[in-house]
């Protein structure tokens, strides 16, 4: 049976009763194949189609499952214990990767996949799920969600969030697509896709919620922001502010997007000469 009818099977046996105490050794084991079929970037939990991104409900499931069939232990790494359902990923393949790591902080967990030269400064987190792919900076105080999907060459600024989307799983999780640079504080949640090559400004919140201004197009979109796009917040007009609790405008977040200049590019390309 391949590991996809497997962790199938699995997910109907659960749904019909099957829990972390009956659980045995061909249960964990086939829990543990699927766990290394995400850290080798072998399974994803979405992937891009000819329609756009979609997710894969499978991996989904077989990640839930990973925390439904498993019971709470007390664990230790690096000398510090914890209590958990799932272990924190080796990294001891990193290095010979290229990926580096710095130490006191950089917390990866089982079933995350981290690419060939990638860097993750301390603090940081990728939650089981996530895929980081070649080349990307995950700067310190950075947390990546459990299923998002992070292209190559990302860069993500100090502080900021890249949400999950586990459940439910037919939904698709937060896709940054590759070449792009988010800066420091940024917050993408809620299945947002950020389209390749853009490039993001500092403090911006990227959701369905907000609309997005797209001036190249001349069209307003939501929970996506266009490839090679330069994106920034400010704040339009509410109808709110017709309210009589309010005297005076009232006013919303909203993101625009212009089209990429060369000397944003410029800039973002001696970053990564830098690095």
């Amino acid at each position: 049976m391949s590991l996809q009818s497997d962790v199938e099977t699995l997910w109907e046996r659960s749904a019909d009763g099957l829990t972390a105490s009956d659980a045995g050794p061909d249960e964990r084991a086939t829990l543990d194949s699927f766990l290394d079929a995400l850290e080798a970037g072998a399974v994803r939990a979405a992937e891009q189609g000819s329609d756009g991104w979609e997710a894969n409900e499978w991996v989904k499931q077989g990640i839930l499952l990973n925390f439904s069939l498993r019971e709470t232990q007390r664990r230790e790494y690096g000398g510090v214990g914890y209590h958990d359902v799932l272990p924190l990923r080796s990294t001891g393949d990193l290095g010979e990767r290229g990926t580096r790591n710095t130490p006191d902080g950089t917390v990866v967990r089982r079933g995350a996949h981290l690419g060939s030269d990638a860097i993750m400064m301390s603090p940081s987190f990728v939650n089981a799920g996530a895929y980081v792919g070649d080349g990307t900076l995950v700067d310190s105080c950075d947390t990546v969600g459990s299923c998002a999907q992070v292209g190559a060459d990302v860069k993500l600024g100090a502080n900021t969030l890249v949400g999950g989307v586990l459940e439910p799983v037919e939904d698709t999780p937060v896709i940054v697509e590759e070449g792009v640079s988010l800066g420091a504080g940024c917050r993408v949640t809620s299945g947002f896709v950020v389209g390749h090559d853009s490039v993001v400004g500092e403090n911006t919140l990227l959701t369905p919620r907000i609309p997005v201004y797209d001036l190249v197009e001349e069209e307003v979109i939501y929970g996506e922001l266009p490839p090679e796009r330069r994106a920034f917040t400010r704040f339009v007009e509410s109808s709110i502010g017709e309210h009589d609790l309010f005297d005076g405008g009232a006013y919303k977040p909203a993101v625009v997007a212009t089209a990429v200049e060369d000397r944003t590019l410029e800039a973002t390309e001696r970053e990564d000469a830098l690095r």
